[in-house]
């Protein structure tokens, strides 16, 4: 017996009709497609209609282009390979007034997308200034082969967070430059900010904006709790096995490095194929695991076990879930073990099963 990580195909896709709506989505499918696999991902969210995907990464830009013939991709982190953006015809952010000094003559015939700093302060330009700067200066550039300025983005850090004020405050930031620049002549094919967060709390796409750049809500997770379970809806399962059930005294110790100690005579604890070298985070084992409709509270994480304690119900091959639609990733986000990409980031795809039903 081995630990498995599935997706319910049709529910995948039918989460991502869900959350699109009649809006247009630029998907983020960066780090395989939150490793959902970027051949998967693709190939169902071109299936509903989603052509333009965004990455962090140009190997991923140029598998998309490779899967993809026709989308439009964004790569949202600064490569010096101008030749392979030329050739795949790969879309990427100007990161910062220096870079764009220093390299706008290599950055001929490549569709750029304005960067703006805001809050997150990662990369991009700092000020309206300094966008009108390189507008301007772009116009004013008389070469017959220049870069093409055809995007504005940005992205907000605090969408998530309700008890400051700063998503509000990047938020009327990143508007006033769009509005300025609109109101000033300023044209832009493509203008995108929002995550899965923000396009919640907007209902939908911002006015003027082109694109909603959604991750996480297209992978099955809600960005934050107060969004209704039944409007994400998650696809994936990560599930082991019980291969024994072991019975233990009041006062033993079980598990490495006195991890758990029995509090109880005839305690049982089921041994399960699953552990933290298959992703299972040690945060998230400080829960429970569902086993036959009803949750188990696990008491030990090893490399490729864990003990749960459970009752007479319990035996030998029976599965154990970690995470499914009614023991979800955001459950646990919500819980404190660690962001829904996190969680999703740290399976090992090489010890566990991978399929797709």
């Amino acid at each position: 017996m081995t630990a498995i990580w599935s997706v319910d195909t049709a529910s995948f896709c039918d989460n991502a009709k869900r959350v699109k709506q009649n809006n247009t989505i630029m998907a983020v499918v960066k780090n395989n497609a939150y490793h959902y696999g970027l051949e998967f991902a693709i190939e169902q969210f071109s299936k509903i209609g989603i052509d333009t995907f965004s990455t962090t990464s140009l190997k991923e830009a140029v598998r998309i282009r490779e899967l993809s013939p026709n989308a439009t991709i964004f790569l949202m982190n600064a490569v010096y390979d101008f030749d392979t953006l030329r050739e795949y015809r790969i879309h990427m952010t100007l990161p910062s007034l220096s870079y764009y000094y220093e390299h706008f003559n290599n950055l001929y015939d490549i569709s750029i997308h304005l960067e703006y700093e805001n809050l997150l302060h990662r990369s991009g330009l700092k000020s309206i200034d300094e966008i009108k700067e390189v507008l301007q200066h772009h116009h004013q550039n008389q070469q017959s082969h220049k870069m093409n300025i055809v995007g504005l983005w940005t992205h907000f850090g605090y969408a998530d967070e309700f008890d400051v004020p700063d998503y509000q405050i990047e938020r009327d930031a990143w508007l006033e430059v769009v509005d300025t620049l609109i109101s000033e002549g300023y044209m832009f094919e493509m203008i995108h900010a929002q995550n899965s967060a923000s396009y919640y709390r907007e209902n939908g796409v911002l006015n003027h904006h082109t694109h909603a750049r959604v991750g996480i809500a297209l992978y099955g997770s809600r960005p934050y709790q107060s969004i209704a379970k039944d409007s994400i809806q998650q696809s994936l399962t990560v599930k082991g096995n019980v291969i024994q059930v072991r019975e233990v005294s009041k006062g033993d110790y079980c598990g490495y490095s006195f991890a758990y100690e029995a509090t109880k005579d005839h305690t049982k604890l089921a041994v399960v194929d699953i552990g933290y070298g298959d992703g299972i985070l040690k945060t998230r084992a400080k829960h429970e695991a569902l086993i036959n409709g009803k949750r188990y509270p696990i008491r030990a994480l090893m490399m490729s076990h864990m003990f749960v304690e459970v009752d007479d119900s319990i035996h030998a091959r029976d599965e154990v879930i970690l995470y499914n639609n009614d023991i979800r990733v955001d459950e646990y986000t919500f819980k404190g073990v660690g962001a829904n990409s996190e969680q999703l980031s740290a399976m090992n795809h090489h010890s566990l099963i991978k399929e797709y039903r």
